[in-house]
């Protein structure tokens, strides 16, 4: 069905972002998704009533960043048990929307597999789906809790690398409450460092071509209070070599198994700076997202998005004459081809560390990353 826009009123907006929710009016369950491609201009949440339109939220990055994929997965499995369509056909289209995010493709397993479980042991659609909704609750409230122990653990780690404080931390894309059912992976750090006032500023990457950094993370440091300061991708190297750069922090879309890092592209050439200007490079990101089942980097399937993203500039919210509504402004000669990898692959040699909520790997290895998701699995079977 197609998707319904719902403007936020100024009394419903809090300090606190819902970034998604589950929701039973009269007519049927929907998935309140808040669209991340219209922010920071507007606050306007999208309403989704079945996985195709999930899907295309998905694609279209209306909702994004690993944790909340998964997160999103998991309750557009339970959309689809709940309103009786097809659960083996959403769960498939759903788990490809995005090929690199691997916490998509878990989220959408895990609430798959409550759903066949309950319906195996008492043939009962509704408890079916009920068992589908449950699972999807209970990886949203888990990764709430994944995001607070990241938080610290990652507080703990900059301490421990720069003792005394006054951190000035440059980040890459998104990776705050927008793409958590918590506050976060690498921002949640940041923040936590900003609330125990150890934080001297926060440098974001406007991360280009769709602007993740300057539309999302500005958004959310400056609601936060946070002092930060946006810089264009290509400005990266200048503050390095300024000295102006105490650490690096980003999330993670998939890590091989070992230790090979997918991030949001341009992640990978701040690894290099970061090794050459002996900076700390760390990756922030649930257990979830490390994929035994990729051996290296060179196995990690990496998204290819549409030129457009590259010759044009978006502008949904802004009137242009002889613009489409919701097209973009060209930016380069038509017919222009362009390269627009969605992430990039960093090897584990240039990861300081992998902080993650059972704990720290460093120095990254296959083994270490090994153990930690052995012992992530006995505390879940306990």
């Amino acid at each position: 069905m197609a998707d319904q826009y719902a403007q936020t009123g100024e009394d419903s907006k809090s300090t606190e972002l819902s970034a998604i929710r589950w929701e039973e009016p009269p007519e049927g369950p929907v998935l309140v998704l808040l669209d991340q491609t219209r922010l920071p201009a507007e606050e306007v949440e999208l309403v989704c009533t079945d996985a195709s339109a999930l899907v295309e939220a998905i694609r279209s990055l209306a909702v994004r960043g690993a944790p909340l994929l998964g997160i999103a997965g998991a309750y557009g499995v339970a959309l689809a048990a709940a309103r009786g369509f097809d659960v083996d056909e959403a769960a498939a289209v759903l788990a490809g929307a995005r090929p690199t995010a691997v916490n998509l493709a878990v989220g959408v397993r895990r609430a798959e597999a409550a759903y066949r479980a309950e319906l195996t042991k008492s043939g009962d659609q509704e408890l079916a789906a009920g068992a589908a909704l449950a699972a999807a609750r209970g990886l949203h409230r888990e990764d709430a809790a994944a995001s607070a122990a990241m938080a610290e653990r990652g507080l703990a780690l900059l301490d421990e690398l720069l003792p005394g404080g006054g951190h000035r931390i440059l980040t890459h894309c998104n990776t705050g409450s927008l793409v958590s059912g918590g506050e976060g992976t690498a921002f949640a750090v940041a923040l936590a460092a900003h609330r125990a006032g150890r934080l001297r500023r926060l440098w974001v990457d406007e991360t280009r071509p769709l602007l993740q950094g300057a539309r999302l993370t500005a958004y959310e440091a400056a609601r936060s209070g946070m002092a930060y300061t946006l810089l264009t991708d290509n400005a990266a190297g200048s503050l390095f070599a300024a000295g102006e750069v105490d650490a690096v922090l980003i999330g993670a879309d998939r890590i091989a198994s070992d230790g090979s890092v997918a991030n949001k592209v341009g992640s990978y050439p701040l690894a290099v700076l970061a090794r050459y200007h002996h900076v700390p490079f760390i990756v922030v990101a649930p257990v979830t997202t490390v994929d035994p089942d990729t051996p290296d980097g060179a196995s990690i399937e990496v998204e290819q998005r549409p030129g457009h993203e590259v010759t044009e500039i978006a502008a949904p919210q802004v009137p242009v004459v002889g613009v489409e509504a919701g097209g973009g402004i060209p930016v380069a000669p038509l017919g222009t081809q362009a390269y627009n990898p969605a992430f990039d692959v960093t090897p584990p040699e240039l990861v300081t560390a992998i902080v993650t909520e059972e704990g720290v790997v460093s120095p990254v290895t296959a083994e270490a990353l090994a153990e930690l998701c052995a012992r992530s699995r006995e505390v879940t079977i306990s």
